[in-house]
C-alpha cells in the first residue's frame, strides 16, 4: 500500500503540479488521523445524544479552537487566501438540517464515508458512488434552491478583522464547551487522548490545505465533480445549460482533468491514508439486514444532495467555515445538529446499533 501511494505520488509529481502532489500527501495525512484516531463527527455528535459522552464533541470543539486560531490570523495576512464563505439561505437551512439526519442513518459525514470505505467497511464503500451521484444533482438544482432566499455571504474576517473575528469565534466555541459541560452533568471526562491528537494532527494538516491551495479543506465538491463527468461521460448532461457547470469555474474544472482539481486530489488522498490504516489495523463491520442496507444507501445519496445545498458538510461547511469566519457555519452547526435528533430516531427504527 505504501509504494501504490509513493507510486502515485511520483505521478503527480511528474505529470501534474508539485502543488497537487503535495497536497495528495495532505490527503493522505487526512486520512491517516481520521482513520487513525477514528475521529468521527458523525459518533461524537451520536455520543453525546444517547450516552451524555462529551469526549468526541470536546474533540471536535478543541480541533475548532486550534484551527481557527492559525487559520483566521493567515486570512488575516494573506489576502491570497480565501475562507469558505457560503450564502445563509433557505437551502442553507435545509439542506444542513436533511444532512444531520442522514449522516446518522449513513453512519458517516463526508470525511466519515471517505476513511470508512478505506477502512473497509461495506456500507461506506457502496455509499461513495450514491454520495457523488447525489452531490451532482444537488449541483444541479443549485440554482432553483437558491431562488428560494438568500443573503450575501458573511465573513467575520473582512467584516470586523482578524482579532475580533478570532475573539468572537473562541467566545462561541468556549460557550459550546460550557453548554456541552452542563447537559452531560459533573463526573464525565471531557478528553480522549485519540480525540485530542487527531484533532492536533487534523490542525496542522488543515493549516497546510489551506495555504497550499489557497482555499479551506473540503470534501462535497469533489464528490459532485465526478458525478458531473460521470453524467457528462455518458452524454446525460449538458453543462453549457446549467447555471452551476456553466459557471466559468466550475466549468473550467469539468473541463479538465480531476487530478488538477484541490479537493478531488486530497479526498483520493484521504481515502489512500485510510487504506494505508486498515492495512495496518483493519476495522470491522457489523452484518447489516436488508433493510437495514436499503434505508444506509437511501441516506448515502440524500446525504449528498443535502451536503450541496448546504455548500459542504461537517468538513466544509462546518469546519472550513467556522474555522475561516464565515457565518454559515454558525448556521450549518445547530441545523445540522437538529436533523441528528431525528437521524438518531430512525437509526432506533430500523435497529442499527448505537455507540
Amino acid at each position: 500500500m505504501a509504494a501504490a501511494l509513493a507510486a502515485f505520488f511520483v505521478l503527480l509529481l511528474w505529470s501534474v503540479s508539485l502543488r497537487q502532489a503535495v497536497l495528495f500527501l495532505v490527503g493522505i495525512g487526512f486520512g491517516a488521523a481520521l482513520a487513525g484516531a477514528r475521529f468521527g463527527f458523525t459518533t461524537g455528535w451520536r455520543r453525546l445524544v444517547e450516552e451524555r459522552d462529551p469526549r468526541g464533541v470536546y474533540g471536535q470543539l478543541l480541533l475548532l479552537a486550534l484551527a481557527a486560531a492559525l487559520a483566521i490570523p493567515l486570512l488575516g495576512h494573506f489576502t491570497e487566501l480565501h475562507a469558505a464563505l457560503g450564502p445563509p439561505s433557505v437551502s442553507l437551512l435545509v439542506g444542513a438540517f436533511v444532512f444531520g439526519m442522514a449522516m446518522q442513518v449513513a453512519d458517516g459525514c463526508g470525511s466519515g464515508t471517505l476513511y470508512k470505505a478505506g477502512l473497509g467497511v461495506p456500507l461506506n464503500m457502496a455509499i461513495l458512488p450514491l454520495f457523488a451521484i447525489g452531490s451532482f444533482l444537488g449541483s444541479v438544482q443549485m440554482h432553483d434552491w437558491l431562488a428560494l432566499g438568500q443573503v450575501q455571504p458573511v465573513g467575520l474576517v473582512q467584516a470586523w478583522g482578524a482579532g475580533p473575528a478570532l475573539a468572537a469565534t473562541l467566545v462561541a466555541l468556549g460557550a459550546l464547551a460550557l453548554a456541552v459541560r452542563l447537559w452531560v452533568g459533573p463526573g464525565k471526562p471531557l478528553f480522549e487522548q485519540r480525540w485530542v491528537w487527531g484533532a492536533v494532527a487534523l490542525t496542522v494538516l488543515a493549516t497546510l490545505n489551506l495555504v497550499i491551495a489557497g482555499q479551506p479543506w473540503g470534501i462535497v465538491y469533489g464528490f459532485g465533480l465526478w458525478g458531473a463527468k460521470g453524467a457528462q461521460a455518458l452524454g446525460l448532461f449538458d453543462p453549457a445549460a446549467n447555471a452551476f457547470w456553466g459557471d466559468a469555474g466550475n466549468a473550467q474544472r469539468l473541463a479538465q482533468s480531476a487530478l488538477l482539481d484541490v479537493t478531488s486530489i486530497t479526498n483520493i488522498g484521504l481515502l489512500g491514508g485510510a487504506l494505508w490504516v486498515s492495512a495496518r489495523k483493519p476495522a470491522g463491520a457489523r452484518a447489516l439486514t436488508p433493510a437495514q442496507w436499503a434505508i444506509g444507501l437511501a441516506a448515502g445519496f440524500v446525504m449528498g444532495y443535502s451536503s450541496r445545498l448546504a455548500f459542504g458538510c461537517n468538513v466544509g461547511a462546518m469546519f472550513s467555515g467556522i474555522t475561516t469566519g464565515s457565518v454559515h457555519g454558525w448556521i450549518w452547526m445547530p441545523m445540522a445538529f437538529l436533523g441528528t435528533l431525528l437521524g438518531l430516531r430512525v437509526r432506533r427504527r430500523f435497529g442499527f446499533a448505537q455507540g
